[in-house]
């Protein structure tokens, strides 16, 4: 089953899936900056694009190209800054 979800009027888009017993989400952020929660540890690939990542608790931006990811922990969140549309796969750990 496919789940559409929308977040911040529509500039983030996911369609969320299931693929051997795991959740996953296809997405693409568009330019600007958002703040997302999590409740499951996540990894976040970039697909396409570049994002600017700050985990909760850091002041520290770090940037993700194409093709690198990052880990956030259950129940806490992170904020992701895009200049352009950028597209990610979030696996739910």
């Amino acid at each position: 089953m496919l789940a559409h979800n929308v977040y911040f009027d529509g500039k983030v888009q996911s369609i969320g899936f299931e693929r051997n017993g795991r959740r996953q989400t296809a997405g693409v952020i568009a330019a600007g900056e958002f703040h997302f929660g999590t409740d499951a540890p996540e990894r976040m690939t970039v697909v396409s694009g570049e994002l600017s990542v700050r985990l909760d608790g850091s002041q520290e931006w770090r940037t993700y190209a194409a093709g690198t990811a990052f880990e956030i922990r259950g129940k806490s969140g992170f904020d992701v800054r895009a200049d352009a549309p950028t597209a990610y796969l979030c696996e739910f750990l």
